[in-house]
């Protein structure tokens, strides 16, 4: 028999085992233009950078079922086992940032490109190595700031599952692979890439238009011609003469030497018909408003002691003010979203909260029911929200002091096995004021910026708006946190302009 030789890792030959590898989708992230953006304020980028990779990148891979394998100080490596996951975790990133980056200056906001591949991998503790990493950081590296960038691989494997349009960018060769990659740009919805592919018919109807055109005018150019052709022909050819004897006429017949006079035209009326009345304009459709329960105000603590942010405990005197008997439904948000003052339809039956809502879009809402009914609505302030959601109670929770099964939608307040959505607004008992999901079911955008703590709080009641305002106060907790979260004291907070799976609202209506 032959013999057998081990080997030994390094110069001596391969390995003594395999290294682990595993079929992977892989994400690769980059910040556009990170060099000027720390050139320009090295301490505020860098908090920045960490700030969206503690709040929105790393919480999207985790719910996303994915794993984040590294950061990079500009960027990320992540892996999934699910295709699907990858993509839908690379758009809801890119959606977030556009959220974050509305009310900053354009040179100033960070901007992720992302790549996606799926390709077989090699897996150590922190880091992973192979084509299939390679390829998608090369396809992040040519896609636009904002968008997602994906392989033909991943492509076949996402076409008919994720609700996003694609548009074929074609093979394209790719520094240090050596076969051309097939690449899709990744429309964030289907809507977007009807669009994209309308205006590109667009642009074919207008060049068949312009080439239809330009044949008739050289058709008509062509008959005109041979038309002058003739005429000039018929023109210089020779005239023949003849003389003929002219034949005797008949005479004519005797004429009557009476004038014929023509019948006077018809006399034109008096005056003209009268102009009809133009119909007064139809009143605009009615529309559905969120039903209200009137409170009739007062003096109450606010706060707690039970985190630094519910701190100090003070008075507060509240005004008079009507509030949502409910948080407002996806039925209703939808017809804000059909009248186009909203930014989107909302999936889902009518009775369910909406949610995945901004503090910006909650005031697109408040601001169009405004409008269509001449009422003052609008959110509710912090100190109205928690005043409403106490029921003049200064208990732990608005039921007593513990938690009870059936009072409100948390992750630990049942024994019933949490689900990916909310349940149907009204579902838990109300408090004492007759208000319902007054803690649980989804987070509750308030008016007010967010304030680490209530040190130089107003005592009136009215929104805190001072400060920073990046990002605005939330309120109730939602079915996906725990019971800590539903006390009517708990506050927290988010930025201003990202949308979340778990934030909704409810409305306020001052008196008139």
């Amino acid at each position: 028999m032959g013999e057998i030789r081990s080997f030994k890792s390094g110069k001596d030959g391969p390995p003594s085992s395999a290294m682990p590898r595993r079929l992977a989708a892989i994400i690769a992230g980059d910040i556009a233009g990170y060099s000027r953006l720390m050139e320009q304020d090295e301490e505020g980028t860098h908090s920045r950078v960490k700030r969206i990779e503690r709040d929105l990148i790393e919480p999207t891979i985790a719910e996303h079922h994915g794993n984040l394998v590294k950061t990079t100080g500009d960027g990320f490596i992540a892996i999934f086992d699910s295709p699907v996951e990858a993509v839908r975790c690379a758009i809801v990133i890119q959606q977030n940032l556009i959220g974050r980056n509305t009310s900053v200056p354009k040179h100033s906001r960070i901007e992720y490109r992302i790549g996606v591949n799926l390709g077989d991998v090699i897996i150590e503790t922190n880091d992973v190595y192979g084509d299939g990493v390679n390829v998608a950081s090369r396809l992040e590296g040519i896609a636009a700031p904002g968008e997602v960038y994906i392989s033909g691989g991943i492509y076949e494997q996402i076409k008919h599952k994720v609700v996003c349009g694609y548009e074929s960018l074609g093979d394209r060769r790719v520094k240090n692979i050596t076969d051309p990659v097939r690449v899709y740009r990744v429309l964030p919805d289907a809507t977007a890439f009807n669009r994209t592919r309308k205006r590109r018919e667009n642009v074919l109807i207008f060049l068949l238009s312009l080439c239809l055109l330009i044949i008739a005018g050289a058709v008509l150019w062509y008959l005109l011609a041979q038309s002058r052709f003739r005429l000039v022909e018929q023109a210089s050819a020779p005239k023949e003469t003849s003389v003929a004897t002219p034949k005797p006429q008949p005479a004519a017949p005797e004429q009557n030497t009476a004038t014929q006079v023509a019948p006077p035209p018809a006399a034109a009326p008096s005056s003209a018909a009268p102009t009809p009345t133009p119909a007064p304009p139809a009143p605009p459709p009615a529309v559905k408003e969120p039903e209200t329960i009137m409170l009739s105000g007062g003096g109450f603590e606010m706060g707690s002691n039970g985190d630094g942010s519910e701190r100090p405990p003070h008075q507060v005197s509240v005004k008079p003010f009507a509030i949502g008997k409910y948080p407002v439904t996806v039925g209703e948000w939808n017809e804000c979203a059909a009248a186009k003052a909203c930014p989107f339809a909302a999936p889902g039956k009518d009775r369910l909260p909406v949610t995945n809502v901004s503090w910006s879009d909650a005031q697109q809402y408040v601001k169009w029911l405004s409008t269509v009914t001449q009422k003052s609505y609008r959110l509710p302030t912090e100190a109205e929200w928690e005043y409403a959601a106490r029921g003049r109670t200064q208990t732990k929770y608005w039921w007593g002091d513990r938690l009870q099964s059936g009072m409100a939608s948390c992750k630990d307040c049942s024994d019933a096995a949490s689900s990916d959505q909310p349940a149907e607004v009204g579902s838990f008992k109300p408090n004492p004021f007759g208000l319902f999901d007054m803690g649980g079911t989804v987070d509750q955008w308030v008016e007010d910026c967010w304030h680490r703590n209530y040190q130089g709080a107003p005592a009136d009641g009215s929104a805190w708006t001072g400060g920073d305002c990046l990002s605005h106060v939330l309120r109730s907790g939602s079915w996906k946190n725990d019971s800590s979260y539903v006390r009517p004291a708990n506050r927290d907070n988010y930025d201003t302009n990202v949308r979340y799976p778990t934030h909704g609202f409810r409305v306020a209506l001052t008196p008139s």
